[in-house]
């Protein structure tokens, strides 16, 4: 434990270093200048600081002051020395942060006492803090795993909806990224982002209920047809309902409502403008760009160009306008996300 004494009298110092020394495991540091250990203050905390009042400036009041604003996170123990007239003085350091006051002459017994305590105290201090800081640093690190294992969970149930999908290849890939992106155009929170990357990519997951003869159709559904297939949306919901996880919560109600409509000729349940949660207004948008940019059995891929024009002449009808100018204005980064997850990229489970 490193000890620092400033006393500008060099019998004091003397004395008072050899009482310090009595104490097992404590190293003495002293000085006639304030100034100087000051200087010595701010390359290295000590673990106590004993402070004489009557100084050349800076004197013991100042001394602590400037102290304290050097490490203003520290609880170094402080004790200043001052003669017994001084009341005011020690009223002064306790506020200015010093933690115990000695009258001179010190007496042997109670300035040992006094610095035993003290550093018995901060030693105390600093395992506590010490511990509490471990505590963090485990929790945060079972956070991290818990967090990973739940990604990892969605990431296959991704991949388990994609075995059954014609819609093959990165495609909800690159829906997770379009909304994450148009979650930070629109200033939601990191969070909120993250929910949104993990939790668009399952809108579709409902399909797996859906009869091959429907979901693998390479021509035009017929009208019956297509009630089966808009029952994915609530399939989907019922798969990933009641979660505690955030996440699954989220993907439950994109499952639900990525196919309703701004003008309320969606589906399932014919919901207008902001009656559509916004997850699942977020998730519309990318998912019917992508759809257009891609090829499928039953249609040729469109130019990004026709792509974003068609986006901008539904902006209104099919999609909440806010969330269709951010996707339109964000137009580099969209390009950027559909070149880097191509459907000739390999992505990672």
């Amino acid at each position: 434990m490193r000890v620092l004494i400033v006393d500008d009298n060099a019998t004091n110092l003397r004395v008072y270093r050899t009482i310090v020394l009595r104490i097992p495991g404590v190293e003495a540091h002293t000085f006639l200048s304030s100034s100087e250990a000051l200087a010595s203050c701010a390359q290295t905390e000590p673990d106590l600081l004993i402070v004489d009042y009557r100084m050349p400036a800076p004197d013991g009041l100042a001394f602590i002051a400037q102290y304290r604003a050097l490490w203003p996170e520290a609880e170094t123990p402080i004790v200043i020395i001052t003669a017994e007239r001084d009341r005011d003085v020690r009223l002064n350091a306790l506020e200015l942060g010093a933690s115990d006051f000695l009258t001179k002459p010190a007496d042997p017994v109670e300035f040992m006492a006094r610095v035993r305590n003290l550093l018995a105290l901060h030693q105390s201090r600093v395992a506590l803090s010490s511990r509490a800081a471990l505590l963090a640093s485990e929790v945060a690190r079972a956070t991290r795993e818990i967090t990973d294992r739940e990604e990892e969970t969605i990431r296959r149930l991704m991949r388990a909806a994609e075995f059954r999908d014609n819609e093959t290849g990165n495609h909800i890939v690159r829906m997770g990224h379009y909304a994450a992106l148009l979650g930070k155009q629109l200033g939601m929170s990191p969070s909120e982002q993250r929910m949104l990357l993990l939790g668009t990519p399952m809108h579709d997951i409902g399909k797996v209920s859906t009869p091959d003869r429907i979901l693998l159709k390479p021509g035009p559904l017929t009208a019956e047809e297509w009630v089966i297939m808009r029952d994915h949306t609530t399939a989907g919901f019922s798969m990933l309902e009641g979660s505690s996880s955030r996440i699954l919560q989220v993907a439950a109600e994109i499952a639900l409502r990525h196919h309703e409509r701004w003008d309320g000729t969606g589906y399932p349940g014919g919901l207008r403008g902001e009656a559509i949660p916004i997850f699942a207004r977020i998730a519309a948008v990318g998912d019917v760009f992508d759809a257009l940019i891609s090829v499928r059995p039953y249609k040729r891929a469109w130019s990004a160009d026709d792509a974003f024009a068609e986006i901008e002449r539904c902006t209104g009808a099919h999609f909440d306008p806010t969330v269709a100018r951010a996707f339109l204005d964000a137009r580099a980064d969209v390009l950027s996300i559909e070149r880097r997850f191509c459907d000739t990229a390999v992505v990672a489970a």
